[in-house]
C-alpha cells in the first residue's frame, strides 16, 4: 500500500493546528479539569472514527451529495454549539450572582479562591463522561470532518491498492495523531486552572468561551 504519507501527514497537522470547534470544547474542557479535557479529545476522536467508517462504506458519500441532508447535519451541529454557549454563558451568571450573594452574607473577599462547586469538583464519571460527549457530538455534528474523509482524504489514497484499506489506513493514523495533538494541547491548557482559579478571570473566561461557541454557532447555520 503506497501513499502520499509526507503530504498527509503536513495536510492533518495544519487541519489540526487552525481552532476549531473541536479545539474550543477540548481546551475549555481541560481549564476545567485535566481528565474531562483528555475526555473530550477522545470524545472528538471516536467523532472521527464515525466519519471515516461512514466515508469507507460510502454514507458520506450521500450526505455530501445530498444539500438536505448536509445542511441538516450543519444545522445541529450549529444549534449543538449555541446550546453549549448558552449554558456556559448562564453558568457563568448564575457563579457570578451565587458569589455576590455569598460575598453579601460573609462579607468575603471578591478575588478570592473560588469554593462554588464546579465539573471539576463533580465525581469523575459524570466529569468524563460530560467531557466525551461534548467532544463527540462536536465532531461527529461537523459535516466538514465528513468532507475531509471524502475530499481531501482520498487525494492521497493509491489508484493501484484497495481504496477501503487505504481510508482506514489514513483515517486511523489521522485519529492517532489527533489524541496526541489533544492530549499535549491538555496539558498546556490544563496549567491555566490556577490562573482562573479567580472568580472575576472564571467569569471572563466562561462568559468569554459561551460567546465564542454561539458565534461559531450562528455562524455555521448562517453558512448554510
Amino acid at each position: 500500500m503506497s501513499v502520499d504519507l509526507v503530504g498527509f501527514l503536513g495536510v492533518v497537522l495544519v487541519a489540526y493546528v487552525v481552532p476549531g470547534p473541536d479545539f474550543l470544547v477540548v481546551v475549555r474542557s481541560a481549564t476545567e479539569h485535566p481528565a474531562k479535557g483528555r475526555a473530550a479529545a477522545l470524545g472528538a476522536q471516536t467523532g472521527l472514527c464515525v466519519h471515516m467508517v461512514a466515508a469507507a462504506v460510502g454514507l458520506s458519500l450521500i450526505a455530501a451529495r445530498s444539500p438536505a441532508v448536509y445542511d441538516t447535519i450543519k444545522l445541529l451541529g450549529a444549534a449543538y454549539l449555541v446550546y453549549l454557549g448558552v449554558r456556559a454563558v448562564l453558568a457563568a451568571r448564575r457563579a457570578a450572582h451565587e458569589r455576590a450573594a455569598g460575598r453579601e452574607a460573609a462579607d468575603g473577599p471578591e478575588d478570592g479562591v473560588d469554593q462554588r462547586p464546579s465539573a471539576e469538583n463533580g465525581p469523575a464519571h459524570g466529569r468524563w463522561r460530560s467531557g466525551f460527549t461534548q467532544g463527540f457530538l462536536t465532531n461527529v455534528l461537523n459535516p466538514k470532518a465528513a468532507l475531509f474523509f471524502l475530499s481531501i482524504l482520498p487525494q492521497f489514497v493509491n489508484g493501484g491498492g484497495s481504496a477501503t484499506r487505504q481510508i482506514f489506513f489514513l483515517g486511523a493514523l489521522d485519529i492517532i495523531i489527533g489524541v496526541a495533538y489533544w492530549f499535549a494541547l491538555v496539558t498546556v491548557a490544563a496549567r491555566l486552572r490556577a490562573f482562573l482559579d479567580r472568580p472575576k478571570i472564571r467569569h471572563r473566561w466562561e462568559l468569554t468561551t459561551g460567546w465564542l461557541f454561539i458565534a461559531i454557532g450562528i455562524g455555521v447555520a448562517a453558512a448554510t
